[in-house]
């Protein structure tokens, strides 16, 4: 079930929940979620939480993306994204056929090149340039990686496999995602990449803290830091380590876990002194202002959104900061600025988020849930907001 025109998550909780049969009340303790929380939620008079979208759709055994209405078919037909989505899906199954007799691969200079290009595209929100050419670089990479049988092949490999992974779950494709991501750790153990391997079960981590599921996502992120124990020290290890700390600090604020989370953040925060900022380290963009950004991201989770937009307010990003991460910072820093009430700080972050990386801001469950709760506000907000809408397809 996907988005359809003026439609808003609280809507598509209200048709699921009536599709099983269920009351308000029988939802609310299924869920978890207070019921005045519930009812709020349903007539849209308060924006949808990811924690609600979780838990929401745990509790009637469907995936968040049928709650939050992801992909958002409509507008990736019209910004002709949709077509982009079948080539991915059919280059990432083709990984254990061996070499394709119809392809005869480019030196490896400039696949490792075309690779990195791609990563360098994602992190400045180009997600279309993206899409457009991972799919044939998938096939071509996996004929040579094939052919050749190398280490530096099969890292390139699974670097295509991680962009794939990127723009599926920017666009709202879940499933292809979760494909993208086992080619990943597929390639991965055939280069005997220690670090890949951690950052692997990094983004597989995130997979489960966006369907509710934190224990597990725990559980990964330690199984992470295992695998990591077995790389070459160095920065490369360390901001991949300090990276997953910052995993499991959101996943733990998501849960609540206050204690938890906060430990995560001081050992990233220990990391981070360590490497600086180290941005182009696999491009995680990890460092003291990735430390920073996440513990907004954090204090958020933990329903504290004055210490929040406090802590975001006070924060520089530097300007070499990936477009990707400042628009997401933007989007989760709105989030908290609307529920601490200051409606008008929050529209200021959310056309800084669509300024700075607007593709991706297009298709932020974050944006749209925030720029909804904005709009079920009703107060004065400038002509501009409505154009904000008109753009989003809300």
């Amino acid at each position: 079930m996907h988005s359809l025109p003026h439609d808003h998550t609280g809507a598509r909780i209200k048709r699921l929940r009536l599709q099983y049969g269920l009351t308000q009340k029988a939802l609310s303790d299924l869920s978890g979620i207070p019921y005045s929380t519930l009812t709020k939620t349903e007539q849209g008079r308060i924006a949808t939480t990811p924690y609600v979208i979780a838990c929401v759709a745990r509790a009637l055994r469907v995936e968040p993306a049928t709650v939050s209405g992801q992909p958002y078919a409509d507008e990736l037909r019209a910004d002709a994204l949709d077509v982009l989505i079948l080539p991915i899906r059919e280059a990432l199954d083709v990984y254990d056929l061996g070499p394709d007799p119809d392809i005869t691969p480019r030196p490896w200079q400039l696949l490792h090149a075309d690779a990195e290009e791609l990563l360098v595209h994602v992190r400045a929100g180009r997600l279309k340039q993206a899409a457009s050419s991972v799919a044939g670089l998938i096939q071509e990479v996996t004929t040579a990686a094939h052919l050749t049988q190398s280490t530096d092949g099969w890292r390139t490999l699974a670097s295509t496999y991680r962009t794939a992974y990127d723009v599926a779950t920017k666009l709202g494709y879940g499933d292809l995602a979760a494909i993208a991501l086992s080619r990943m750790d597929w390639a991965a153990a055939h280069a005997s990449d220690a670090v890949v391997g951690g950052m692997y079960r990094y983004m597989r981590a995130l997979t489960y803290l966006r369907s509710g599921q934190y224990r597990t996502g725990a559980r990964l992120v330690q199984t992470g830091l295992q695998v990591l124990e077995q790389a070459d020290p160095g920065r490369e290890r360390d901001a991949v380590t300090g990276q997953l700390h910052l995993g499991a600090a959101v996943l733990a604020g998501r849960a609540k876990h206050t204690h938890a989370a906060d430990e995560h953040l001081t050992e990233a925060a220990r990391f981070a002194d360590r490497t600086g900022e180290a941005v182009k380290v696999h491009w995680l963009a990890f460092g003291p202002t990735n430390v920073a950004v996440h513990r907004v991201s954090v204090l958020a989770e933990l329903d504290q959104y004055d210490e929040a937009a406090q802590a975001g307010r006070g924060l520089t990003i530097p300007q070499d900061w990936p477009a990707s991460r400042c628009s997401h910072h933007y989007a989760e820093l709105a989030r908290a600025q609307m529920w601490d009430g200051d409606l008008a700080g929050a529209f200021a972050s959310l056309l800084k988020a669509r300024k700075t990386a607007p593709q991706q801001a297009k298709y932020h469950p974050t944006v749209r849930e925030t720029y909804q709760g904005l709009e079920a506000a009703k107060r004065a907000l400038p002509d501009s907001f409505l154009s904000y809408g008109t753009w989003l397809g809300a």
